[in-house]
Protein backbone atom coordinates (compact mmCIF):
# COMPACT_ATOMS: atom_id res chain seq x y z
CA UNK A 1 0.00 0.00 0.00
CA UNK A 2 2.87 2.23 0.87
CA UNK A 3 4.51 1.66 -2.39
CA UNK A 4 1.19 2.71 -4.08
CA UNK A 5 1.17 6.16 -2.65
CA UNK A 6 4.96 6.56 -3.34
CA UNK A 7 4.51 5.82 -6.98
CA UNK A 8 1.02 7.96 -6.94
CA UNK A 9 3.29 10.51 -5.28
CA UNK A 10 6.31 9.79 -8.42
CA UNK A 11 3.75 10.28 -11.12
CA UNK A 12 2.71 14.10 -9.65
CA UNK A 13 6.29 15.06 -9.36
CA UNK A 14 7.31 13.35 -12.75
CA UNK A 15 4.13 15.41 -14.26
CA UNK A 16 6.32 18.48 -14.11
CA UNK A 17 4.31 22.16 -13.09
CA UNK A 18 0.74 21.62 -13.12
CA UNK A 19 -1.09 23.41 -16.22
CA UNK A 20 -2.62 26.82 -15.31
CA UNK A 21 -6.21 26.67 -14.79
CA UNK A 22 -8.17 27.52 -18.04
CA UNK A 23 -10.11 30.79 -17.35
CA UNK A 24 -13.53 30.89 -17.34
CA UNK A 25 -15.17 33.83 -18.75
CA UNK A 26 -19.36 34.83 -18.11
CA UNK A 27 -20.45 35.25 -21.94
CA UNK A 28 -23.39 35.99 -20.55
CA UNK A 29 -23.73 37.79 -17.86
CA UNK A 30 -24.06 35.44 -15.16
CA UNK A 31 -23.16 36.49 -11.63
CA UNK A 32 -20.16 35.16 -9.61
CA UNK A 33 -22.43 32.88 -7.88
CA UNK A 34 -23.68 31.77 -11.12
CA UNK A 35 -20.82 30.47 -12.37
CA UNK A 36 -18.97 28.76 -9.00
CA UNK A 37 -22.38 26.60 -9.18
CA UNK A 38 -22.04 26.77 -12.64
CA UNK A 39 -18.35 24.96 -12.65
CA UNK A 40 -19.00 23.05 -9.83
CA UNK A 41 -22.09 21.15 -11.56
CA UNK A 42 -19.39 20.47 -14.65
CA UNK A 43 -16.76 19.46 -12.31
CA UNK A 44 -19.49 16.59 -11.43
CA UNK A 45 -20.81 16.23 -14.85
CA UNK A 46 -17.22 15.72 -16.28
CA UNK A 47 -16.25 13.65 -13.60
CA UNK A 48 -18.88 11.50 -14.16
CA UNK A 49 -18.65 11.31 -17.73
CA UNK A 50 -15.04 10.58 -18.08
CA UNK A 51 -14.22 8.73 -14.42
CA UNK A 52 -11.42 11.26 -13.46
CA UNK A 53 -11.29 13.31 -10.58
CA UNK A 54 -8.61 16.31 -10.36
CA UNK A 55 -9.04 16.91 -6.55
CA UNK A 56 -8.09 13.05 -5.98
CA UNK A 57 -4.18 12.10 -5.59
CA UNK A 58 -3.58 9.73 -9.01
CA UNK A 59 -3.55 6.42 -8.33
CA UNK A 60 -1.37 3.93 -10.12
CA UNK A 61 -3.12 2.07 -12.97
CA UNK A 62 -0.45 -1.02 -13.22
CA UNK A 63 2.08 -2.76 -11.12
CA UNK A 64 5.52 -1.13 -11.11
CA UNK A 65 7.88 -3.88 -13.21
CA UNK A 66 9.53 -6.48 -10.47
CA UNK A 67 12.79 -5.54 -9.28
CA UNK A 68 14.86 -8.36 -9.85
CA UNK A 69 17.58 -9.72 -7.55
CA UNK A 70 21.19 -8.87 -8.76
CA UNK A 71 22.24 -12.43 -9.36
CA UNK A 72 26.38 -12.16 -9.97
CA UNK A 73 28.03 -10.54 -8.01
CA UNK A 74 32.02 -9.53 -7.47
CA UNK A 75 32.92 -12.24 -5.13
CA UNK A 76 31.31 -14.95 -6.56
CA UNK A 77 32.43 -13.95 -10.23
CA UNK A 78 36.24 -13.91 -8.44
CA UNK A 79 35.47 -17.38 -6.92
CA UNK A 80 34.27 -18.97 -10.52
CA UNK A 81 37.15 -17.06 -12.00
CA UNK A 82 39.81 -18.31 -9.65
CA UNK A 83 38.09 -21.84 -9.88
CA UNK A 84 38.61 -22.15 -13.91
CA UNK A 85 41.85 -20.59 -13.64
CA UNK A 86 43.35 -23.04 -11.08
CA UNK A 87 42.34 -25.80 -13.11
CA UNK A 88 43.71 -23.74 -16.65
CA UNK A 89 46.86 -22.78 -14.54
CA UNK A 90 47.21 -26.63 -13.54
CA UNK A 91 47.31 -27.76 -16.94
CA UNK A 92 49.84 -24.76 -17.86
CA UNK A 93 52.16 -25.57 -14.84
CA UNK A 94 51.12 -22.93 -12.18
CA UNK A 95 47.56 -23.24 -10.45
CA UNK A 96 48.30 -20.41 -8.03
CA UNK A 97 48.81 -17.96 -10.73
CA UNK A 98 45.90 -19.07 -13.12
CA UNK A 99 43.88 -19.12 -10.13
CA UNK A 100 44.37 -15.50 -9.12
CA UNK A 101 44.42 -14.33 -12.98
CA UNK A 102 41.27 -15.61 -12.64
CA UNK A 103 39.90 -14.23 -9.82
CA UNK A 104 40.96 -10.94 -11.12
CA UNK A 105 38.88 -11.83 -14.12
CA UNK A 106 36.16 -13.15 -12.34
CA UNK A 107 35.80 -10.46 -10.45
CA UNK A 108 35.77 -7.86 -13.25
CA UNK A 109 32.85 -9.56 -15.13
CA UNK A 110 30.44 -10.08 -12.16
CA UNK A 111 31.07 -6.29 -11.37
CA UNK A 112 30.72 -5.23 -14.99
CA UNK A 113 27.61 -7.68 -15.09
CA UNK A 114 26.26 -6.39 -12.06
CA UNK A 115 26.42 -3.01 -13.46
CA UNK A 116 24.13 -3.67 -16.11
CA UNK A 117 21.46 -5.53 -14.10
CA UNK A 118 20.99 -2.39 -12.26
CA UNK A 119 21.11 -0.09 -15.56
CA UNK A 120 18.53 -2.35 -16.66
CA UNK A 121 16.05 -2.07 -13.90
CA UNK A 122 16.66 1.55 -13.53
CA UNK A 123 15.92 2.29 -17.28
CA UNK A 124 12.79 -0.08 -16.96
CA UNK A 125 11.37 2.09 -13.63
CA UNK A 126 11.95 5.30 -15.74
CA UNK A 127 10.22 3.53 -18.36
CA UNK A 128 7.10 2.90 -15.89
CA UNK A 129 7.35 6.23 -14.96
CA UNK A 130 6.70 7.57 -18.11
CA UNK A 131 3.78 5.51 -18.91
CA UNK A 132 2.30 6.15 -15.41
CA UNK A 133 2.82 9.96 -16.20
CA UNK A 134 1.52 9.83 -19.93
CA UNK A 135 -1.67 8.14 -18.70
CA UNK A 136 -2.32 10.56 -16.12
CA UNK A 137 -2.44 13.21 -18.51
CA UNK A 138 -3.87 11.63 -21.46
CA UNK A 139 -7.00 11.10 -18.61
CA UNK A 140 -6.64 14.87 -17.63
CA UNK A 141 -7.04 16.09 -20.81
CA UNK A 142 -10.37 14.38 -21.19
CA UNK A 143 -11.38 15.66 -18.43
CA UNK A 144 -10.64 19.09 -19.27
CA UNK A 145 -12.69 18.63 -22.53
CA UNK A 146 -15.57 17.62 -20.84
CA UNK A 147 -15.39 20.21 -17.62
CA UNK A 148 -14.78 23.18 -20.63
CA UNK A 149 -17.67 21.89 -23.54
CA UNK A 150 -20.04 21.67 -20.44
CA UNK A 151 -19.36 25.17 -19.37
CA UNK A 152 -19.52 26.13 -23.04
CA UNK A 153 -23.15 24.78 -22.81
CA UNK A 154 -23.93 26.90 -20.03
CA UNK A 155 -22.59 30.27 -21.86
CA UNK A 156 -19.33 30.33 -20.89
CA UNK A 157 -16.03 31.12 -23.13
CA UNK A 158 -13.24 28.45 -21.52
CA UNK A 159 -9.48 29.34 -22.08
Amino acid sequence: MRLTGLLAAGVLAMAGPAAADPYVYPAKGQTPQQQEKDQFDCYQWAKGQTGFDPMQQPTVSSAPPPQQQTTTSPVRGAARGAATGAAVGAIAGDAGKGAAAGAAGGAMIGGMRRRDQRRQQASSQQAYQEQQRSQYQARRNEYDRAWGACLGGKGYTVR
